[in-house]
C-alpha cells in the first residue's frame, strides 16, 4: 500500500499516542497482621533500597513525610530509580536518553496503597492489605468489564519454584528459616493449609493491582511481558527477604523505622555519591 508523506506522518502520530494497558493482581499470603506487616515491609524496603544501590546507580529518595490529601492521613514518598544496568537490552536499544531513571511516588495510608512510576509508560501498582487467606475477590473493586481482563496470580512463598535460580538465597528461604523470636517456619509444602486450621494465628493477604500502561509501538508484547514478570520476581523476593528478616524487625516501633528510613536515605546519597565521583 503507497503512502504519501502526510500519512506516513499522520499514522507515525498514531503509534506514538496509542496506549497499551495491562492488568494483574498479584496475591501474597503471609502469617502475620496487618500491622506487623506495616512495620516488616517497611523495614524490608530500607534494607533492599540499600543491596540494590551502588556503581552511580539505585535508588535516590527525594522525599519521605507524613501527607494528609481528602480525609487520608499516611506517609508520602517520592524515589528515583536509576536502573540502565537493570533492564535487557531490547529495552536500552530502543528507550530514549534518560528514559531509564523512574520516578516513583508512593501514598502509604495502611492498609491501602497506592504507587505510580511514569516515564514513557506508565505503572501503577495499588495495594489492599486484608486479614484474610487470599479469598477475596476484586478487592480493588474494578468494574466488571475491566475484572474480566485481570490476570491474578497467587504466589507461595515458600515455593521455591517460583524464585528464579539466579535470585535464590538459602538464608531467604521460609522452606529452610526457622525464626528464634517467633518460631515461625520452617513453611512446610502444606502450610496455607495448617495456617487455615489455625483460627487464632494472624494471616493477612496483600493484594497487589499492577497496572502498565506504554506507548511504545511494536514491542507492546515483550514490554507487557518484561514488566509483569520483574513485578512477580521483585514481590516475591521480597515478601520471601520480609519473612526470613523477621527477627530483625518485629520488635521495631513506627518511631525505629522512620529513624531508619532517614540513616538509609543518608547511606544511598553517599553510596550513589561516592560511586559517581569514582
Amino acid at each position: 500500500m503507497w503512502f504519501n508523506t502526510v500519512d506516513e506522518k499522520r499514522i507515525n502520530r498514531l503509534k506514538a499516542s496509542r496506549i497499551f494497558v495491562s492488568l494483574s493482581v498479584y496475591e501474597y499470603l503471609v502469617s502475620y497482621a496487618v500491622w506487623q506487616y506495616q512495620v516488616g515491609q517497611l523495614y524490608s524496603v530500607a534494607e533492599a533500597s540499600k543491596n540494590e544501590t551502588g556503581g552511580g546507580e539505585g535508588i535516590e529518595v527525594l522525599k519521605n513525610e507524613p501527607y494528609e490529601k481528602e480525609g487520608e492521613k499516611g506517609q508520602y514518598t517520592h524515589k528515583i530509580y536509576h536502573l540502565k544496568s537493570k533492564v535487557p537490552g531490547f529495552v536500552k536499544m530502543i528507550a530514549p536518553e534518560g528514559a531509564l531513571v523512574f520516578h516513583e511516588k508512593a501514598w502509604n495510608a495502611y492498609p491501602y496503597c497506592r504507587t505510580s512510576e511514569s516515564y514513557d509508560f506508565f505503572i501503577k501498582i495499588e495495594t489492599w492489605h486484608k486479614p484474610d487467606l487470599g479469598t477475596l475477590e476484586n478487592v480493588h473493586e474494578l468494574d466488571p468489564t475491566t475484572w474480566k481482563t485481570v490476570e491474578v496470580v497467587p504466589i507461595d512463598i515458600a515455593d521455591r519454584e517460583q524464585v528464579a535460580p539466579g535470585d535464590y538465597k538459602p538464608e531467604e528461604d521460609p522452606a529452610l528459616f526457622q525464626s528464634v523470636k517467633t518460631g515461625r517456619g520452617p513453611l512446610g509444602p502444606n502450610w496455607k493449609n495448617e495456617l487455615l486450621a489455625k483460627t487464632d494465628c494472624p494471616r493477612m493477604c496483600a493484594y497487589k493491582l499492577v497496572t502498565v500502561k506504554f506507548k511504545w509501538w511494536g514491542l507492546q508484547s515483550k514490554v507487557e511481558n518484561f514488566i509483569h514478570r520483574q513485578e512477580k520476581r521483585i514481590f516475591t523476593n521480597f515478601h520471601r527477604q520480609l519473612f526470613c528478616w523477621i527477627d530483625s524487625w518485629i520488635e521495631l516501633t513506627m518511631e525505629d523505622i522512620r529513624r531508619m528510613e532517614d540513616e538509609t536515605q543518608r547511606e544511598l546519597e553517599e553510596v550513589r555519591d561516592t560511586a559517581v565521583l569514582g
